[in-house]
């Protein structure tokens, strides 16, 4: 990703470090995490995407620099990425062989239903909190795996088209040490975010994650073990995240 140009005197360090802080976090979240960063072919090819660009001059501007603005910057973001998806997806639906599409509409719809699940678990975990921070995490939050499906989509209308193979079906995850790894990973941020949920949440909770398995499962067989192991360091990141987060002021 391109450094941000700062805006001269301390309000536009603020506020472009502040817009900076926000972008990155997901990232930063999976490195520590996970040891890489899963995405970071996706995020060079992204780079210099007109959207992110958007989003970066909106949020350096002085007319949004309040919560409010920075989130709307945000939102704003997540709906042109979220157009990308729709427009990436329909070009995949042209390309793709007569034999890969219905298992590419069950990956789709399954990711469909993840993201409504997990739109409700967020608003469950950022009903705990207090302070625009988290008003601002929230919304980085509903951005990132929009972005991170239409570059998936992106990824895969350019192998479609290139005239790429189908990759090589993953090995069981107990037979892939990366997979076994982030797998324990999920389980164990899963259950300390449960136990700090309010009990009147954990159903919300327990549905997100088994949308979630099922839309893993769905696009398990559509990418290789690299591919795997990044949707599933990503669910690190988010559970991680998310854990560290419910109940704070």
């Amino acid at each position: 990703m391109r450094v941000m140009k700062l805006l001269p005197g301390a309000d536009g360090w603020r506020r472009a470090s502040r817009a900076l802080a926000v972008w990155s976090a997901l990232g930063v979240a999976l490195g520590a995490v996970f040891g890489v960063m899963p995405l970071a072919a996706h995020a060079e090819v992204a780079a210099a995407d007109p959207i992110d660009a958007a989003m970066r001059t909106c949020l350096a501007r002085s007319d949004t620099s309040s919560t409010a603005g920075q989130v709307q910057c945000m939102d704003n973001a997540r709906i042109g990425w979220k157009a990308a998806a729709d427009s990436a997806w329909q070009q995949l639906l042209t390309k793709l062989p007569a034999a890969q599409r219905k298992p590419w509409e069950k990956s789709q719809a399954s990711w469909q239903t993840s993201r409504d699940a997990e739109a409700q678990l967020l608003s469950a975990v950022f009903a705990t909190t207090h302070g625009s921070m988290y008003v601002l995490a929230q919304a980085d939050m509903q951005l990132q795996p929009v972005r991170d499906r239409a570059l998936a989509l992106r990824s895969a209308v350019a192998k479609v088209s290139a005239g790429g193979t189908a990759p090589r079906r993953p090995r069981a995850c107990s037979a892939d040490a990366q997979c076994e790894h982030a797998t324990f990973d999920v389980n164990r941020y899963y259950h300390r975010l449960q136990l700090k949920m309010p009990a009147r949440s954990r159903a919300v909770l327990v549905r997100a994650q088994r949308d979630w398995n099922a839309y893993l499962n769905a696009t398990t067989p559509l990418v290789d073990e690299r591919g795997r192991v990044d949707i599933i360091g990503a669910r690190v990141a988010t559970l991680k995240r998310l854990s560290e987060t419910v109940g704070n002021d």
